[in-house]
This record gives C-alpha cells, structure tokens and sequence, in this order.
C-alpha cells in the first residue's frame, strides 16, 4: 500500500474511533454527569479498549470538553444561515428545523449540555460570556435588521434565541415528559416531524412570518 493510501486510511480510523468515543461519551455524561462518569465506562459503551481513549483524550475533563465543544459546533454551525441578505422565514425557519433535527439525532449530546448549565457552567462560562454572546450579538443585530426594514414583526432578537433553544431542546431534555404526555415509551421519527412544524410555525407565526 502506497504511503499516501495508508495515511488516508490511518486518518479514517481515527476519525472512526473518535466519534465512537464522542457518542459513547455523550451517552455516559448524560446518564452519570460528569462526576459518576468514568474513562472505562465510555470505553465499555464505545466497544474499545480503555488505552484507546486516552490515546485520543488524556483524561476524562478533556474527552467531556470535547462532547461540549463538539455539541457546540453542531449547533452553532446551523446559524450560519441567518444573515442579512436571506428570506427571514427561510432562514429562521431552516435554523429551527436544524436544532429539532439535531435533538432526535442528538438527544444525549442536549442533555450534557443542560446538565453543565443546571451546574453553573463550570467548563463554559468563559465560552458563553465571549463566543456565544458574540455570536448571537451578531445574529441578533441581523434580526433586528429584517425588522427595521419591515421583512418581520420587532421581537427582542435575543430572547427570541432563547425561546428556540427552550422549544427545541426540550424534546431532548425532557422526552420522557413529552412522551409520557403523549402516551408513549419514547418519540418516533413521526412525533419528531410533528413536533418540528408546530415549532416552526408558532415562532414564524410570533414573528410575523406567517399568516395567522
């Protein structure tokens, strides 16, 4: 096999692995926290040996930043879409249907999150304060744009973030609610769909985006 081939092929496992551990991870951080997690329980869900995690996160503070910071990405990735010279309905409405796809594909990733929060943000405080409120600083200022210019009804662009990440994350955090409420053991791809147009359409609908 030609070096080329197998750097490529080296590069494919470890990507493989890494996202093995990451799921693992994010399954075991959801279900003990962070503190009754443990480096060979993740291994035991990842299918690998332990070695193998700390040959790719050298303990358990950094494999749990990455479930975080990988999360993030995912999430924050998806406002991309949200800039000034976009369709309003369009944009938020893609950006809503991103966080409800990635709570059904992601539920656990969700909940470590919201268990860091519920904890005081001991790992992320630093990140929040900068990154993300710049970020949404950023956002917001192009909301409040599309309103200006009579694309949308003036919302409080900040708080309107806030009610996205309530409406969509909540079928991640609290499913067991949900589909207790609904009379089932769990939510299926048809109750997710459901879901993610009822949401979509009450925050279009308060933002002026939608006939009423």
């Amino acid at each position: 096999m030609a070096e080329p081939e197998r750097l490529s092929k080296r590069n494919a496992i470890r990507q493989e692995n890494e996202q093995r551990i990451l799921s693992a991870a994010e399954k075991v951080f959801a279900e003990a926290g962070f503190g009754g997690a443990t480096m060979q329980l993740i291994a035991d869900m990842a299918g690998l040996p332990k070695a193998n995690l700390h040959y790719y996160f050298k303990n358990k503070l950094s494999l749990y930043q990455a479930v975080l910071d990988n999360t993030l990405t995912l999430w924050l990735t998806e406002t991309d879409g949200i800039r000034i010279e976009a369709d309003p309905a369009e944009a938020l409405g893609n950006y809503i249907r991103a966080k409800m796809r990635l709570t059904a594909t992601h539920p656990d990733a969700s909940r470590v999150f919201t268990n860091e929060m519920l904890h005081g943000a001991p790992h992320l405080g630093d990140y929040l304060r900068t990154e993300l409120k710049t970020l949404v600083d950023e956002k917001s200022r192009v909301i409040e744009h599309w309103a200006t210019k009579g694309l949308m009804d003036p919302v409080d662009a900040r708080h309107l973030f806030f009610t996205i990440w309530a409406a969509t994350q909540t079928y991640a955090d609290f499913e067991v609610q949900v589909a207790a409420v609904l009379g089932k053991s769990e939510l299926s791809a048809k109750d997710h769909a459901r879901a993610t147009e009822h949401v979509v359409t009450l925050i279009l609908r308060g933002c002026g985006l939608l006939n009423a």
